[in-house]
């Protein structure tokens, strides 16, 4: 049977502590939050890789991005197909183009890219006031990479505390990032 380790429930509570801070301030600026959170999701999903990083947050910039693509391909494509067949092609072009440039052009047309448009098309539809894909995409930057770095400072923090010692090292010098799995 698996045990949770006092390691894995200190950095829980560390990173309900960064939750909170980031919550808070983004309240407190009448921001969405929705942005940085999914780059904390996906960052973690990645097994917190910071190679994967960018991957995540230009991908969440270019999801986000097609949101008013969208907008500005639908003026022009639903008069003559139709609301719905001008969405459809236009989700079909995005995630052709995801699956055929996905290899060449990787950091920008990914599943990241994929699911901040679809959270972003349903965030708009429940926005109130109207929705700002522009404040999102900053918020998913600065708060993504807000979220990153106090995730890796909290790895740090914790390998400083709990990884041992050599003989006669000073506290956390010896110290490597300590990485939580789900």
């Amino acid at each position: 049977m698996a045990t949770v380790s006092k390691t894995r429930l200190i950095f829980g509570i560390f990173l309900l502590v960064l939750i909170v801070i980031i919550d808070l301030a983004l309240h407190h600026l009448h921001l969405a939050a929705w942005p940085a959170f999914m780059v904390m999701i996906f960052f973690f999903e990645s097994h917190m890789n910071p190679n994967r990083a960018p991957h995540i947050l230009l991908g969440g910039l270019f999801g986000i991005l097609n949101l008013v693509l969208i907008g500005m391909f639908l003026k022009v494509a639903a008069p003559p197909l139709g609301i719905l067949a001008a969405k459809l092609v236009y989700v079909c072009l995005f995630v052709y183009l995801i699956v055929a440039l996905g290899e060449t052009v990787p950091v920008f047309f990914n599943n990241y890219a994929f699911m901040f448009f679809l959270v972003a098309a349903l965030a708009a539809k429940i926005q109130n006031p109207a929705p700002n894909p522009w404040m999102w995409m900053g918020i998913e930057l600065v708060g993504g990479l807000g979220v990153i770095g106090g995730i890796m400072g909290i790895t740090r923090l914790m390998a400083f505390f709990f990884t041992p010692k050599a003989h006669g090292t000073s506290a956390g010098q010896e110290a490597q990032p300590v990485h939580v799995h789900k």
